[in-house]
């Protein structure tokens, strides 16, 4: 990069200390202008901030040499007193001194550019800032780490040798020679195929762990379910009262369990209505069941059962029979149990007005999260761009698959292996755009 860009890569705001980072092939020229730099490079050191022959502030100045620095760049971070005028003052000068105001996200990447960090990197970097759980926070700095784009790497290497292997065979065309055993091609393809549908389908889960998991709260008028998120959140969030049809919208609060968010969402009782408000209310019950993870299907323990309890779905409404239940996990939740006597019926007992059975609910549904998620050494995805590319991935590996049992010229089925490498090499970045770059990083905060 021919410019050197600066901005303040602490949060806005008064605090203890600010950082100001500046990076460029200038970097150490303009920030030499103020402060009295170290001698040699990736140290660090206490020097007086100094503008227009007027000392704004005592720093510690840290230098990183090219290309030992986060984005490969000579790279200065000033630590400075947060005071936001300070922080201000210091960034002014530097940058009537010749530096440039990064944009949003232009050190990652300038880390790209320069080959510190893949594309999948780089966006984990910006998952790793936003994380707000042990469980985001774990997955964004495994992918972070490269364990995700290892796995990418190996596929893409093996769809190199597919399609080397085959565009081999065309300039020798004429010998009419084979160098690639179709056998081993359809297993490969297989494997490959294999691969990428285990991660695609990873990404219902890894969305739901990344931007918190979606708990339907579903059931009957008067069922408890208000009663039950209350009891969940230790918190009078929802409006209770025996009239039925108390909740007509949707409520939804956030909360955190053994390192998981999880979006509790509150719903219309189940039942048809002429009223058109009540109407609205249930078709938006019906849409937090289709986009939920984990749905609640809460009973009153004092009713009689109407259904089997492998058909949970039929006990609320026959319109929700379509809905794909493997899915989701599903919990009977029996309210009011404090005023049954046991045994209960298959499901879990609770009573959300004396807390009986809600800690049981809460490590319930975290065990039944976890035991969706990947082993430690499996990648999970997140990225709704990774997955788009993914699955046209799958696509062009499925006409591969298709080509190869046809018997189909390797010209032909070249064609779509490139197809599958241009995709996969989108995600990493291998292929890629400006425009395409600028839609990654515009999301990142400016410092970073």
């Amino acid at each position: 990069m021919s410019t050197t860009i600066a901005a303040i890569s602490t949060p806005p705001g008064i605090g203890g200390i600010a950082v100001i980072r500046l990076s460029g092939p200038a970097a150490f020229d303009i920030a030499s202008r103020h402060v009295h730099l170290p001698a040699e490079g990736n140290t660090t050191a206490f020097a007086l901030f100094k503008a227009d022959g007027q000392t704004l502030d005592e720093v510690v100045v840290t230098l990183f040499r090219s290309p030992h620095s986060y984005t490969g760049e000579d790279t200065v971070e000033i630590s400075c007193h947060g005071s936001t005028y300070i922080q201000q003052a210091l960034l002014q000068a530097l940058l009537e001194s010749g530096a440039h105001l990064a944009e949003p996200g232009e050190f990652t990447r300038r880390a790209f550019l320069s080959g510190r960090l893949n594309l999948s990197q780089a966006e984990a970097v910006a998952d790793l800032i936003d994380s707000t759980n042990a469980a985001s926070h774990q997955l964004a700095l495994s992918q972070l780490r490269g364990g995700y784009a290892q796995q990418l790497a190996h596929m893409r290497s093996q769809l190199v040798e597919l399609t080397s292997l085959l565009e081999l065979e065309l300039d020798f065309s004429e010998e009419d020679v084979q160098f690639a055993d179709r056998g081993q091609l359809c297993s490969l393809v297989a494997q490959l195929r294999q691969e990428v549908t285990r991660l695609t389908d990873s990404f219902q889960m890894g969305n739901a762990v990344k931007n918190g998991i979606p708990v339907a709260i579903v059931g009957r008028p008067n069922a408890g379910k208000s009663s039950l998120l209350n009891a969940l959140l230790s918190d009078q969030r929802a409006i209770v009262s025996p009239i039925p049809g108390t909740t007509r919208d949707t409520i939804e609060e956030s909360l955190n369990i053994d390192g998981l968010t999880f979006r509790f969402i509150d719903t219309a009782g189940l039942r048809h209505s002429d009223d058109p408000i009540e109407t609205i209310g249930f078709e938006r019950a019906i849409q937090s069941i289709r986009q939920a993870t984990v749905v609640l299907i809460v009973r009153d323990a004092t009713a009689a059962a109407t259904t089997a309890d492998d058909h949970p779905f039929d006990d609320i409404d026959p319109l929700l029979r379509d809905i794909p239940k493997k899915e989701k996990i599903i919990f009977i939740v029996h309210n009011k149990a404090d005023l049954v006597p046991p045994p209960y019926p298959t499901g879990i007992a609770i009573s959300a007005l004396t807390g009986m059975g809600v800690d049981q609910l809460k490590q319930s549904i975290v065990q039944a999260v976890r035991k969706r998620m990947p082993s430690s050494d499996g990648a999970m995805l997140t990225n709704l761009r990774h997955y788009q590319a993914l699955r046209q991935v799958s696509a062009s590996l499925d006409e591969v698959a298709q080509g190869l049992d046809s018997g189909l010229p390797a010209d032909l089925v070249a064609i779509d292996l490139r197809n599958a490498l241009y995709h996969l090499g989108t995600i990493t970045g291998e292929v890629t755009s400006d425009e395409i770059l600028g839609n990654i990083f515009h999301r990142f905060c400016i410092g970073k």
